[in-house]
This record gives structure tokens, sequence and C-alpha cells, in this order.
């Protein structure tokens, strides 16, 4: 029997002191009250014994108030997500099939389609089953009826299901349960000591500094400092939303103007985007600006094959250092300061890597998890490889180059998606030293569409695998030591690049549901629910911000992995769409200092129209042509469609009914799980999530 737990008789032990005393009034409005003892009258009252019964029922009713109002805003929601599905799966309306261009893309798919039939096949099996009270995995006592007990061949078939069930297919989930959960503890740890690795340099503040101020002559008779030549290189395509404010940024660079060129490496196949740039690029020219625009004719090797080109030019070989900048990428002032100083007196160091900040992180729903992405990458990851290893992936963008470690590591090769990781593992197998800036940090975009992210996050996972075929011998055969080869191989490539999308797509989009069929092959809880949580609490760590998000934020990461695990097969066995290359769409954000000088500009604009008021008719006129260009390259609005993401949605239905099995078995966590991730999986699905594409 267990012991009470009830201390309040012990509690209320307490000495009596001085003798009881009762006080009787002859007036009937006063109450008698028996006095225990000398302090009793003033001990504090209970101040539940003051309420009435009025203010317990205002209580009771806010208390229901409340309990309505939650299950009217769940209703709410139940009932949109209802009218949705009606609107783009039932009627159609506004939306367009996603297109799959890969053959490995539609193998995945009609995969994931023959589970699910499958599925809902064995749901309805097993729910007949469950009515008649052939369910005898739920009683140890009970046994496989023998051939003389069994009543009906459906009986009969039933029990041959369980039996094949339990033998045959049961030790094959399982042993791949283990597997991936073995994968899912040794990925965990990674990332365990890589917090632990953040930590120790938050509380010993370790991080690279410039000795002492580079900018000061140490010979007073010297006039100024000897600032390095620098080539900027904006890299772009099609980018009309952000041209204007990335050129306008780079333009602004506190730095000698005779000591930088800036290149701006236009690749777009819009003739009006063409103009537009131009236009830019010379209006900072006249302002006594060094730079350049350049075109190519064939747009050949993407990003790779533009600053390929760009670093071709003759003049290229008069500077020291290249800094690039993607299209939506606006640098402080002071960024050449703070990031060129670090080469001083540093001849192995072949780049300065600054951190990425988004001025759209509180857009939406889905920039707010991507930002907890990105800073745990930035805060943790590269910072920790930085500090210890000077190793890490390149960024792509926000980073000044020494151009002599670019040549000797062969330059741009145009040979994956991923060339910032293709020249940083060229550069790290040659020798050359890495430095991250966490302080230093360079405003950008986030994408605000589900469609965006995605084709973004399949480059991002199918060109690594791409490379690591390309690259491993070369790693094998360098002359880098043994234990950066196996952080390369390893670490690198292998586990954070395969095995991580690997496991979380099996994991919790095949396993998870697969064992609510098959009840004989078990998933512990704390696979499910306990190390995921504290992940995602680890994750959500350099985002403190973001800690109302970790929910969201997990069965989000679980319904990317459909991407990824597709993009990672795709790179692996270089299937058609390992090498197709999207530019991320832009939706031109700006950041507070833009805005500002966007408003300082349109006043200039009305000062400078009010002055033309008295110019003659013909100068009316050539400014009434230009505006009349100006509408007329500036394209009708598109109506905006949402896409219908099909393995998403096959996805979230056969989680959905995994979770109706799963009432079965009552496992209540797992019906949880799978009920919350299918929703999630809906939800992208239909495309309601971010900003609607044009």
């Amino acid at each position: 029997m267990a012991p009470s737990l009830d201390f309040s008789d012990w509690w209320a032990k307490e000495t009596r002191k001085g003798t009881p005393v009762v006080v009787t009034m002859e007036n009937p409005n006063y109450s008698l009250v028996e006095i225990d003892g000398p302090d009793a009258a003033f001990r504090p009252v209970d101040k539940d014994r003051g309420k009435n019964a009025k203010q317990h029922t205002w209580v009771l009713l806010l208390k229901a108030h409340r309990a309505v109002g939650c299950v009217t805003w769940l209703a709410t929601m139940l009932w949109a997500l209802l009218g949705a599905i009606k609107k783009r799966l039932i009627l159609g309306q506004g939306v367009a099939m996603e297109s799959e261009k890969s053959s490995r893309g539609r193998l995945l798919f009609r995969f994931i389609r023959g589970f699910l039939v499958l599925s809902l096949v064995v749901l309805v099996v097993d729910v007949v089953a469950h009515l008649k009270g052939w369910h005898y995995f739920e009683n140890p006592n009970l046994h496989i009826p023998q051939t003389s007990e069994i009543q009906g061949w459906l009986h009969m078939l039933y029990v041959a299901w369980l039996s094949f069930r339990a033998d045959y297919i049961a030790p094959l989930i399982q042993s791949l349960s283990n597997f991936c959960v073995a994968l899912f503890i040794i990925q965990s740890i990674d990332r365990l000591v890589l917090c632990i690795g953040c930590f120790w340099i938050k509380v010993k503040k370790i991080k690279p500094t410039i000795v002492g101020d580079p900018f000061k002559p140490e010979d007073v008779e010297k006039s100024c400092y000897d600032y390095p030549m620098i080539l900027i290189q904006i890299p772009m395509c099609n980018e009309k939303e952000v041209y204007e404010q990335s050129i306008s940024a780079v333009c602004q660079m506190d730095w000698p103007k005779d000591r930088f060129l800036i290149q701006v490496l236009d690749d777009s196949d819009d003739e009006s985007i063409q103009w537009l740039i131009k236009g830019e690029v010379s209006k900072w020219s006249q302002k006594g600006i060094n730079i350049i625009y350049r075109h190519r004719l064939v747009r050949t090797g993407y990003k790779a094959g533009n600053l390929k080109s760009a670093m071709n030019c003759d003049y290229v070989k008069g500077y020291e250092f290249v800094a690039i900048f993607d299209a939506d990428f606006q640098p402080n002032p002071d960024f050449l300061k703070q990031t060129v100083p670090h080469f001083k007196d540093n001849p192995e160091l072949g780049l300065v890597q600054a951190r990425w900040a988004f001025v759209n992180k509180d857009e939406n729903l889905l920039t707010r998890l991507q930002n907890i992405n990105l800073c745990f990458h930035f805060e943790v990851e590269q910072q920790v490889n930085g500090i210890f290893l000077n190793f890490f992936g390149f960024n792509g963008t926000a980073g000044v180059w020494r151009i002599k470690a670019l040549e000797d590591s062969g330059g741009w090769l145009e040979r994956t998606t991923v060339e910032d990781m293709d020249i940083a593992v060229r550069a790290h197998l040659n020798g050359w030293k890495f430095i991250y800036l966490n302080d230093v940090k360079v405003l950008c975009e986030v994408p605000e569409s589900y469609e965006a992210y995605k084709k973004q996050q399949h480059r991002w996972h199918s060109g690594p695998m791409q490379l690591f075929r390309l690259c491993l011998p070369a790693i094998i055969t360098s002359k880098i030591s043994f234990f950066k080869k196996a952080n390369l191989i390893l670490l690198f490539f292998l586990l954070r690049k395969l095995i991580l999308p690997f496991y979380s797509f099996t994991l919790f989009c095949i396993i998870l549901p697969l064992t609510m069929f098959v009840p004989e092959a078990e998933l512990p809880i704390w696979v499910i629910c306990y190390i995921p949580v504290f992940m995602s609490f680890l994750n959500i760590l350099p985002a403190p911000r973001s800690f109302p998000f970790i929910v969201p934020y997990l069965l989000f990461e679980n319904t990317m992995s459909v991407t990824k695990f597709n993009a990672m097969v795709s790179g692996l066995f270089q299937l058609g769409s390992s090498y197709e290359w999207v530019v991320t769409k832009k939706a031109g954000r700006a950041s507070e200092s833009d805005l500002l000088a966007a408003a300082e500009r349109e006043t200039k604009a009305m000062n400078h129209t009010q002055l033309h008021r008295g110019s003659s008719e013909s100068e009316l006129s050539e400014l009434n042509k230009m505006k009349e260009h100006q509408e007329a390259l500036t394209p009708a609005p598109v109506k905006k469609v949402n896409k219908i993401f099909k393995k998403e949605l096959a996805l979230a239905f056969l989680l959905l009914t995994a979770s109706v099995r799963s009432l079965l078995s009552a496992q209540g966590v797992h019906f949880y799980f799978l009920l919350f991730q299918g929703v999630s999986f809906l939800l992208v699905g239909l495309d309601l999530i971010g900003e609607q594409m044009s």
C-alpha cells in the first residue's frame, strides 16, 4: 500500500497557548468568536474565506470564457483548414500543381502514394478485426487460434497476416529502426558537442581580434594607412527587387575610393532589368565611384561561371583581396575595415567570413523558422569550426577572400551548384585557414514563400553530395592531417549532409507510421518525444526570442526532411535535378536605413519636379516620354497563385492515417505526434505557410 502523503494534520499541530475565552454579546448583530490564544485574533485571514458566492461565480465564468475562447480558436483554425482543403484540393481554385522534373522525385512520390494506399487498406482491416475482437496482441493470454478453432475465411486470413507480420515484417522494421535510432543518437551527440563548444567560446570570450588599431599609422611621419586594393563583386541574375539597395550599400563603403573597384556581374536575361542595373551603375559612376557593369552573353556555370569570368579580367591582377556580396546583401560602410585587417601579418589566412542578419526574419512563420535554423548555423556551427578547426563551409557571400588563395586552390569551378563549399574545401586541402567573425553582420533576406525556400534547400542539400563524390579522392590523397581528413569525410559531409536528412525522413516519415501498422516493431517514446524536443531546445538557444516557436520548429524540420532527402539522393546518384540552379525569389525588403534613404530620394525627386515647372514645353515633353518609358518597363501585376505539393500532401494523409491506427493501440504520445506532424505536412502541402508566389 502506498504511503499517505497528506501532511495537513501534521502541519496543523500547534501548542495551544493561553486559556480559551468565550465572549457573549447581548447585541444579536454580532457573532460569537472563540479565541484560542492571545495571537489568534491577529493571524492572517485566508483570502479564500473572504470570497462570497458571487465572486466565485465570476471566477468560474472567467475560466469558462477562456476555455470557450480556446475551443473557438481551435474550431476556427480547423474550419479554415477544412475550407482550404475544399478550395484547393476539391475545387482547385487558384492553385497549380508542383512539377517534378527529376525521375527520383516522381519515384519517391509513387512510393509514398503506394505506401498511403496500402496503409488505408491495412487500417480498414485492423478496424474490422478490432471490432470483431481478433486483436490478440493486446492480451498476452490469448493465442493464435488453431485450424479447428477458426470460423470463417476472413478470420483465417487475418491470423495468417498476423503471423507473417510478426515473423517477417516486424524484424526488418525493427532492425531499420535501430539503425536509424543509432544514427539519430550520433547526430544528436554531434549537435551537443557543438553547443558545448559554443558555450565554452562564450564563457572564455574567445574571438578573432585585430592587434592594435591598424588604421593608425605606426610611424607619425606617415600620412595615412596603406590600404590594400580590394575588388568587390556583386553577382546577380534577374534581381529586379534588390539590385538597387545592394549596389547602393556597396558603393557607400568606408574605404578610399581609389583603393577598391566594384564589379556588378549581371547574368540577367531580361533586357529591361539589364537597363535598370546599367542605369544604377551609371548613376554611382558619375558620383566618382569605381564601378563597372559586366554582362555575359552565355550564362554557363551559373554563379561559379559568372565569378570565374570576372576573375579572368586583366585588371584583377592589381588587386589583393576580393569581397563577394549576393544581390540581396547590404553590408555596413565599415565592413571592409572590420574584415580586411585580419589578413595583416597572417599570410596563411585565406578567408574572412561575416555573419548574416535578416531584414525580414519576423515577416511570417516561415521566415521565423528559417531564422532559428540559420542562427544556429552561424552562432554554433560556423563559430565553433572557425575557432577550433580554422575551417568551415564558405557561405558564398558576405566574405573576403585572398585572391592568391583562390588561385592556389584552382579558382571557381562550374562542376557543382555549391561553388562556395567547393572552393572552401579545396582551399582547406591546400592549407589555407579561415576566420569567422560572429560580430560582423550583413543584412540580407530569407525566402518568404515555401516554394522559394524548397528550391533553395534542394540546391543546398544536393550540391554537397555531388561535391562529396568529386572531392573524396582529393581528400584521401591530400597532405592534411588524419584528423582533418576524418573531420571532412565523417562530420562535414557524411554526418551533417547525408545522415541527417536520411534518418530524419526514414525515422519520422516511414518507420514511425509503419510501427503503427506493425505493433510488434516498437519505436521508443524517447526517440519520438524527449530527444527531439531537447535537440530543438539546443537549436533554438541562439535565437532566444523564438522559444514560443519550438513546437512548430520541430514539426517543420521533420516536414522539410522529404525535400532534403530527395535532394540528397539526387546529388549522391548524380540525377537530373542535382545540377539545377534556380535563383531564389526575393521580396526586396529594406532595412530601416534603406527606408529613410528612399524617403529622402523621393523628397529630392519632388523638389526636382517643382524646379522643372518653369521649363520649356520641349523639356516637359522629354520628361513625359522618359516617364512613359519607365511605366512601359514596369510589368503588369501577376495574380498570385498557390502551389500544391504532392509529396507533402501524400505524407500528410499517410501520417494522419497512422494516427488513426494508433488509437487502436492506445499509444497516446505516438497519436499526438502523428496527428500534429500530419497537420504540419498538410499545411505545407497546401502552401499555407509563408507568402504566395507570383
